[in-house]
């Protein structure tokens, strides 16, 4: 198996573990998401960078753009709730919505381009959230709640800060998947 992972492409190995999922029995892909969801702890979940350095000023001095480390963020979040991880990836997703606050950006540059992206990853999360409760996977309701009440006030201050400098929102999404939200 070493072999194979040294000499095959990342395209290949995605398609090589994508048809031994479909065809495998049905335990498989149960065995395979435990698999990943244990790594991902163990791994990318404590390695998500701090906020720090997410955002930065553009060329002009005035407006905040991505910075090429949010990328890298983003994908490890993404494996997160991708995974089946909502909840460990709502204090990441917080804490960049928390980094918007204070930060100008263009209405059609990059900056709300890539803001809004994030609002669909929110959305994302929370899915990924409603589906690890409805599978019985949280071990801690309480600290759950947490996560969520987090992503809520950083939701809400990031509107506040936006609607006092005259800006475009960028997280409506997100407001209405917390808000028609119940845990």
């Amino acid at each position: 198996i070493d072999c194979i992972q040294a000499l095959t492409s990342l395209p290949s190995l995605r398609a090589i573990t994508r048809n031994l999922l479909a065809s495998g029995s049905p335990g498989l892909a149960s065995a395979f998401t435990d698999a990943a969801r244990t790594r991902l702890r163990q791994s990318i979940a404590k390695r998500i960078a701090n906020t720090n350095g997410l955002f930065e000023t553009g060329i002009d001095g005035i407006h905040a753009v991505p910075s090429s480390g949010l990328d890298n963020t983003l994908a490890r979040i993404r494996s997160l709730y991708g995974a089946g991880m909502g909840f460990a990836s709502l204090k990441h997703l917080a804490s960049i919505v928390n980094a918007t606050v204070g930060l100008r950006w263009e209405l059609d540059g990059s900056m709300a381009t890539t803001l809004a992206v994030i609002d669909t990853d929110i959305s994302q999360a929370i899915q990924s959230c409603k589906e690890e409760l409805e599978g019985g996977r949280v071990n801690d309701l309480t600290t759950a709640r947490e996560e969520v009440h987090k992503l809520r006030v950083s939701v809400q201050e990031s509107l506040a800060d936006v609607e006092n400098w005259g800006g475009e929102f960028p997280f409506e999404r997100a407001v209405n998947s917390i808000e028609c939200w119940k845990i």
